[in-house]
Parts: structure tokens; sequence; C-alpha cells
């Protein structure tokens, strides 16, 4: 115990130049030979800053003062920023925050899967890093010492909500509106019962789904209503699980959102998985449409493919395509946006790809090409299923570079495939979240 008194002790601030930054968009300096992550500090400043934790091999510390600031540093947007966990790169401008998350891909690429992609594609950004969010879990928290309820993010490495009243990245029909929001539910019966708000936004309809640890009062329902009235927003209750969401006044409304390159729209549930900025998502499918490039008599595999994101765009170039999910509701959505949008050529299935697979009936036919979209976890087990199948073509959309990375060797060094090109894409500005996508090709 005495040991673990000693690393919590408050350390002397000290100054240091900042040589690089970490995959989480923290400075990386070196103290007395060991690398510290300085939150709050870019490659090439001098900072003075304070170790807040001691670790056997790295150091974590706080930027108390920047005294000779990088070129890339800007003024954020949020006076929240710092406090809030929502954003860790407001500091940083756009264009500099894109360029380091295309460096971590390569870096990713290069230090853990030994590769060097042939092109380096131009990164995938949208018009504006700003309102993008269509999705977002909020917290809700009644303090009664202050009278008032905070609705927002978690503070940044804490379970305390962040006491603000608007944000600049959440779509500004919710990101302005949050003051009006925490008045709301401060006036409800169960206002020490409400944990967290979800937003879920198509191109139209906006839902905000209230989780609720006690029945709403007659009284709360109307409040709830009037509330949704007046913004625009259709509210659900949530009482446990994912599928307890049900609307207010049922029976509710369709979210949906387009791709009209392709000609096709997608519903989906206010529980469902769907890309948080729908402009990156549109340039996103495109991208990957072109890359994978499928020919009209070309039949396609499309595996962890969500509710058709990829399939049914897919579905308009090729002679066919086959859509593997494991959550059977989004296999469910998938097959009713198919015949939404008149696609006689996608076939969907529901399988653990993290299983498994020998009975299934779809690892007895043969695809030209494929298109990999999995969670964070990667996609390894199933890569060895794709030289079987006759795969040529591969594009592989990536939510973490380090797993990318572990499986884009697996597939140039184990079965075959070539690295053609990879880059990033912006999917969340001002987080150091990276999204980037690869195209391979078998040798």
């Amino acid at each position: 115990m005495q040991r673990r008194r000693e690393r919590q002790r408050p350390e002397l601030a000290r100054e240091a130049v900042i040589e690089s930054s970490s995959h989480d968009g923290r400075g990386v300096a070196r103290i007395d030979g060991k690398a510290t992550f300085v939150h709050g500090a870019l490659p090439g400043e001098r900072v003075r800053l304070r170790v807040v934790r001691h670790h056997r091999n790295f150091d974590e510390a706080e930027a108390e003062a920047v005294l000779e600031p990088s070129a890339d540093r800007v003024e954020p947007a949020c006076p929240r920023f710092g406090v809030c966990g929502g954003c860790s790169l407001q500091h940083v401008a756009p264009v500099a925050q894109i360029e380091s998350k295309q460096q971590a891909l390569l870096d990713a690429l290069r230090h853990i899967g030994h590769l060097e992609p042939e092109r380096v594609f131009a990164p995938i950004v949208g018009s504006s890093p700003w309102g993008y969010r269509r999705k977002a879990r909020l917290g809700v928290k009644y303090v009664g010492k202050k009278g008032k309820v905070l609705v927002g993010f978690r503070e940044r490495s804490s379970s305390f909500v962040t006491d603000t009243e608007r944000c600049p990245v959440l779509h500004p029909r919710v990101g302005e509106a949050l003051a009006a929001l925490a008045a709301l539910i401060g006036s409800l019966d169960i206002r020490e019962r409400v944990p967290q708000v979800e937003v879920a936004m198509g191109d139209e309809r906006c839902i905000l789904v209230f989780r609720v640890l006690a029945p709403p009062s007659a009284g709360d329902a109307e409040r709830l209503r009037s509330f949704g009235a007046a913004h625009g927003f259709v509210v659900y209750l949530q009482e446990g699980g994912l599928d307890s969401i049900r609307p207010l006044d049922p029976p509710g409304v369709q979210l949906t959102y387009a791709l009209p390159e392709f000609d096709v729209e997608l519903e989906f549930r206010p529980g469902d998985f769907t890309q948080v900025n729908f402009e990156v998502n549109r340039l996103m499918v495109a991208r990957a449409v072109e890359l994978l490039r499928p020919q009209p008599q070309e039949r396609v595999l499309d595996l962890f493919c969500g509710l058709g994101n990829f399939t049914l765009p897919l579905a308009r170039r090729a002679a066919e395509v086959v859509g593997v999910e494991g959550e059977a509701g989004l296999v469910a959505r998938a097959r009713a946006n198919a015949l939404r949008n008149g696609i006689g050529n996608a076939r969907f299935y529901t399988a653990n790809l993290y299983a498994a697979l020998d009975a299934e009936p779809w690892l007895r036919e043969r695809f030209e090409a494929a298109l990999l979209d999995p969670p964070r976890t990667g996609a390894v087990e199933v890569l060895p299923l794709l030289p079987r199948l006759g795969v040529e073509r591969l594009v592989y959309v990536s939510c973490y570079p380090g797993t990318l990375a572990r499986d884009a060797a697996e597939l140039v060094q184990r079965h075959g495939y070539r690295l053609v090109g990879a880059g990033a894409m912006d999917m969340f500005p001002h987080t150091a979240h990276v999204e980037s996508i690869a195209v391979f090709q078998r040798r």
C-alpha cells in the first residue's frame, strides 16, 4: 500500500518538448528516458506538464501550459473541451487531424503488419467537422445540490456527466437543444430515474430514446410528448435491454438514410448499428464500390453486412451479392431493405462469423469479390475462407488500424493477397478514432 501511495503523490511541474503523438491523440515526450503521454500537447510543442499517473514502462501527464505552440494548434470551439470526453482533438486543426490519422494507419501497417500499401488513398473527409453526429449516447444526472439536471457526454476519464448546454459535434438539432432537454428531464417526476438519452437520427426524423428506471407518470408522458412536438423529436422509452425500446406513442416512426448514388434508401431502428456521420458514410460506400469494381456478371460476398449498407449498393453493380451478419435483427432489416428498394439479387444469412461455419450454405458457393466490415476485433477468423471461395478482390473497411494491420499481414503472408492500397476516413472528427479502408488483390 505504501508503494501505491508513493506512485500517486503530487508531482512538480516540469518542461518538455513533445516529440510525436500517440494513437489516441496525446503528445509523447521522453522524460528521464521514459515515455510520457501528455494530454493536450501536440508534436513539436514545448509545454509545462505535470505527471498524474505512473506505470512501469510509461507515465501519463497533463499539459498545464503551452510555452511554444505548434502551428497546428487552434482554439477549441467548445468551452467544455478538455473536460468533456466526447472529443479529444478540438485543439488540432482539422487538416492536421486527418493527416495524423492517415499516418496512424500507415504506422500500424508498417509496425504491426510489416507492410507498405502500393497506393495511399487520399483521406475521405466530410464538408464540415462540426454537427456531424447523428447517433450518440448522452449521460443524464440529476444533481440535487444544484437543483438541476446535466445532459451530455461523460467527462474525460470519469463517470461524471459534463455540465454543458450545447455540443458542436452533435447534429445542431440535438446539439443546440441540450439545455432544453435538461430542463425537460428536470421537470419530470422520474427525473432521478433517467440515466441516459440515446440519439438516433435519420435523414429526416430524430428519435430520442429515454432510458427509464421507473415508468413515467401520466404527467411525465404529457411533458415528454409536448417537448417532442415543440422541438421536432420523436420520443421513445427504454425500460430494459435493446428489445424494450418502444415509442411513447405507437406506432412510432421510420428512420431512414439515403445513398443517392446507388438509388438506395435504408430503414433502421433506434438501437441498430449505423454510422454516425452520414456524409462520410456516403463517401465511404462510394469508394468501397469503386475499389471493389464489381462487374455485372460477378458475385460478391459481404461479411459483417449489418442492415445492408454496402450490400445493396453492391447489388446495383453485380450479378448477385450475399450478405452475412451475426445479429438476426439486422439481417431481418437487410432483407426488408432489399425489398424496399426493389433489389432481388441480394441474399442474406445470419451466422456468427467468429464461430465454426462448416454448415453454412454460402460456403458452397463461389465469389469473385468480397467486402469485410468487421467490428474492432477484426476478421482474422474468416480470412482463410476467402481464397477457398475464389475471392480475387477484397475491400476491408476497418474501425481500428491495429486489427486491420494484423489481418492485412495474414492476407498477404498466408493467403496469397497483396495490399493494393489503403487510406484513412474521418468518420469521427475531433476524436482519435481512425476509420480506414484497404483493398487487396489475389496474386
